[in-house]
């Protein structure tokens, strides 16, 4: 049987689920006050510049991302628009790569694949589960299934872990 070269990829959303070790509050500034994102933003060897933050229903988002001068040290910006808001609960929104005003880019202008989405509708829950522990759930609505959700959701991984290390 062979296969419909003019098929879509299928879809697939990426689910991550992290425990800390701290209220939910704490984990709320970290995803939304930018001298916190800085200290965690971006995989494992890579820093955060800067990040700017409008923290409104329709506000937007630029978070920059610079790679270990061994990778070239590019910095790299990704931005986006709040949808929904519920403060300690809920953050919807979009992400797409962009330039350092926060303009979305072709992400094959940028050295990304084809399959690499242009726009990421995510969502991310927070759920205190005791006054010292918050459970948050982010989801990556869309992905098509291959190598490149793979790289994603290893590196929201790495993320985590910085952020897990800086709120300790």
């Amino acid at each position: 049987m062979s296969q419909d070269p003019q098929a879509k990829p299928p879809k697939a959303d990426i689910i991550v689920r992290r425990i800390f070790a701290a209220p939910v509050e704490l984990v709320w500034q970290a995803w939304t006050d930018p001298n916190f994102v800085v200290r965690w933003w971006g995989p494992s060897r890579y820093t955060a510049p800067s990040a700017q933050v409008d923290l409104r229903e329709g506000g937007r988002f630029v978070f920059a991302m610079q790679a270990p001068p061994e990778d070239g040290g590019m910095v790299h910006y990704t931005s986006g628009s709040y949808q929904k808001i519920v403060p300690h609960q809920e953050l919807e929104f979009t992400m797409s790569l962009s330039d350092a005003e926060g303009n979305p880019v072709d992400p094959t202008s940028v050295g990304m694949p084809a399959d690499f989405p242009a726009v990421i509708r995510t969502r991310i829950e927070f759920k205190a589960l005791r006054p010292d522990v918050t459970e948050i759930t982010i989801t990556e609505y869309d992905w098509d299934v291959g190598i490149q959700a793979v790289f994603s959701y290893a590196g929201m991984h790495q993320s985590l872990d910085k952020l897990s290390d800086g709120i300790r």
